[in-house]
């Protein structure tokens, strides 16, 4: 069951590393988010129905809509907004007065993740599938003063050389070879390691380098001004005990009820708390839909040490995050309709919108893209 999600490749109709699949027999295998992406357009109206109420905020009209699959953006230090049209391949920079300016395309990539702090700094991420393995190329590019692109990083070379979660074990851990050979061949019934995938999924510049999610390796990187690359941290898969429910739906053999499915763990966001730390949204690497519950969760890490902790859990298709001043996170949960806010309980709604895909804190407000699979929309919300 490798999995499938908008991000990675990794859920049932989500944001995962690889694609998107739709949601059906092999929903349990890890999915990506481009295909993922396209699946959940079929959940959007299961899922308005399912948020959770919210308290009221001020959401503003959209500063700009008709964006194709707004999955990422930024916001500069002079106002402009950067949104990474995933599902067109194109960077888009909006200025205060609404006008939208094309800065990059790169046609049948996904360009998920955007940068920028400021003019001449705005870098973005780019994934192109294809052929018989899950890409074709990988990259972190720049947008420079002049307007002309360069690559700062092969994320693709750096993943077929290295492969940093091959040290972690995916799929059913503990079945004996009976029932293996019982488990339909499309979700497999033997363990497998972190197979050769990169889809670098959002970016942060912090102290001189950029921090990339890579939400088909699995993993957070650094890249250096030079584009030399390192591991921050190998995320851990994330467990998942069959219940008798879950096997009929995923036609499985009743001898998988009770044991455990290792999901590929898929980065979508990663920011910088005032605390130092990074913050990275995670989806569960199977579905992200309503079917298994929501296992979404968002973790900490440091990083000078690499040591990982969990924040909390429980949101439906966490997609991307913002840290404020004060320390408060944001998550947008795509499949939940709402952005909430991270408690000790897990997740506190905090406000409903339509499929709501990433946020970013700047400017006293929260600025977020919704409405992801239809007239997509940047707005802002005021707490």
């Amino acid at each position: 069951m490798p999995s499938d999600s908008i991000a990675g490749q990794h859920t049932a109709v989500l944001v995962d590393g690889r694609g998107v699949r739709p949601v059906g027999g092999s929903a349990m295998r890890r999915k990506n988010i481009a295909t993922a992406m396209t699946a959940a357009t079929a959940m959007f109206c299961l899922t308005a129905s399912m948020a959770l109420p919210a308290a009221a905020q001020t959401v503003s009209d959209p500063i700009v809509g008709g964006m194709a699959g707004p999955l990422s953006l930024a916001v500069g230090s002079d106002g402009t907004v950067y949104v990474a049209q995933s599902f067109a391949g194109t960077l888009t920079a909006i200025d205060k007065k609404g006008g939208a300016t094309d800065l990059a395309s790169v046609p049948g990539a996904s360009l998920s993740g955007v940068e920028a702090l400021g003019r001449g700094t705005v870098t973005y991420t780019t994934r192109v599938p294809g052929g018989p393995a899950p890409v074709t190329s990988a990259g972190l590019w720049r947008v420079q003063p002049n307007g002309k692109v360069r690559l700062v990083a092969d994320l693709l070379a750096f993943e077929e050389e290295n492969n940093p979660d091959q040290v972690n074990s995916y799929g059913f851990q503990d079945l004996t070879p009976e029932c293996a050979a019982q488990v339909p061949e499309e979700i497999g019934g033997e363990p497998y390691t972190g197979i050769v995938d990169s889809h670098p999924y959002s970016v942060l510049l912090s102290d001189g380098s950029w921090i990339v999610a890579d939400a088909g390796g699995n993993d957070i990187l650094r890249v250096q001004a030079n584009g030399e690359i390192s591991v921050v941290a190998v995320l851990s898969p994330q467990p998942f005990v069959v219940m008798a429910e879950v096997a009929e739906a995923q036609g499985l053999p009743e001898c998988t009820i009770g044991s455990t499915y290792n999901f590929e763990p898929v980065p979508t966001d990663v920011e910088l708390g005032p605390d130092g730390l990074l913050y990275v949204t995670l989806l569960p690497g199977g579905p992200e839909d309503p079917s298994l519950g929501a296992r979404g969760s968002v973790y900490s890490i440091d990083p000078d040490t690499g040591e990982v902790a969990l924040v909390a859990s429980g949101f439906l298709g966490a997609t991307g995050l913002a840290v404020a001043p004060d320390g408060t996170i944001y998550v947008a949960e795509l499949f939940g309709n709402r952005i909430s806010t991270v408690s000790g309980a897990g997740a506190e709604p905090f406000v409903e919108v339509p499929s709501p895909a990433a946020v970013e804190w700047a400017n006293g407000v929260l600025y977020a893209t919704i409405d992801v699979f239809g007239n997509g929309s940047v707005v802002t919300i005021t707490p």
